[in-house]
């Protein structure tokens, strides 16, 4: 079976105490030597709630990267749910567990998250961003009991790769044994960015978000969304991912048929980094950001 058409089966939670009960059972079993900040979040009402947020952080992040937007949608009346990516969120920065993280394991705990969410209200809504945005546009085309979703900036291009010849180095780097690299090699982990985030990333796993989002442009080529709107926002300014790759996953959505497919661009001018949604990263602008993806989550 192909990436593009590997579909784990679905269990939605029927209850309010179901979902709560799922949530504390993955509370308590993640790792002991976890950083506080970086286990998964539940920020709950007590009951369920009109509507129920599911926040997925991006790769080399942890649950702590949406913490103060989540804090701001739970303040507007959601349930709000911000699972930790296998691998993240480890007090030791230097791990290499989030290394060798798989695109199957990426859609597994999108759809195992989705299911949780359908019991902490009827109507589920979806944002995440970078890995956490190629999650989102998985849950978009694949689940139709998500009513919203806002995918970010997804990682399914990188501007360092040729794009003609990135499918060709993806399944290079996936030969090759697996390597660490640092994100900035002349700081390493000595830079100024949030202290709960990796300052290294695994080779493997980046050539699995790019075979995840290759695999998102094939469905989206077959298919529209199940999802009932999507929204694929853009940084003109970001330093990492190709936004044209994003073009494309509309662009073929569109050809498909999809009815309500929008895009949302931050221009340029705006000077934004790729993560747009940390308080913690150097030269963040969330006070701006911020009412403007709330605005896309809820018009």
């Amino acid at each position: 079976m192909s990436l593009s058409q590997y579909l784990p089966p679905s269990q939605p939670a029927r209850t309010y105490d179901e979902a709560e009960q799922c949530i504390s059972a993955i509370q308590s079993a993640e790792p002991p030597d976890l950083n506080p900040v970086g286990r998964s979040q539940f920020l709950t009402h007590g009951q369920r709630t009109d509507r129920a947020m599911v926040l997925f952080h991006g790769y080399t992040n942890c649950p702590q990267q949406f913490k103060l937007l989540g804090d701001q949608l739970h303040a507007r009346g959601y349930n709000v749910w911000i699972p930790r990516m296998t691998g993240h969120g480890h007090a030791d920065r230097l791990t290499e567990a989030h290394g060798d993280i798989t695109a199957e394991q990426m859609i597994d705990a999108a759809s195992s998250v989705i299911d949780i969410a359908q019991g902490l209200a009827a109507d589920v809504r979806v944002m995440g961003l970078s890995m956490g945005g190629l999650m989102t546009t998985w849950t978009a085309h694949n689940r139709s009991d998500v009513v919203r979703a806002v995918s970010i900036a997804q990682a399914s291009g990188f501007k360092a790769l040729p794009k003609k010849w990135t499918p060709l180095l993806r399944r290079i780097v996936l030969i090759l044994p697996n390597r660490m690299q640092w994100w900035d090699a002349t700081v390493k982990d000595q830079g100024d960015g949030p202290r709960h985030a990796y300052p290294r990333y695994g080779m493997h796993s980046l050539a699995q978000l790019l075979r995840l989002g290759a695999a998102l442009r094939a469905q989206a080529a077959r298919s529209i969304p199940a999802a009932r709107s999507v929204v694929i926002v853009k940084n003109d300014n970001d330093e990492s991912v190709d936004m044209t790759t994003l073009d494309d996953q509309v662009r073929l959505w569109r050809f498909s048929g999809a009815q309500d497919v929008e895009t949302y661009t931050f221009g340029v001018e705006q000077r934004l980094v790729h993560d747009l949604i940390d308080p913690d990263q150097p030269a963040q602008r969330v006070d701006y950001v911020y009412p403007i993806l709330i605005d896309l989550l809820e018009r």
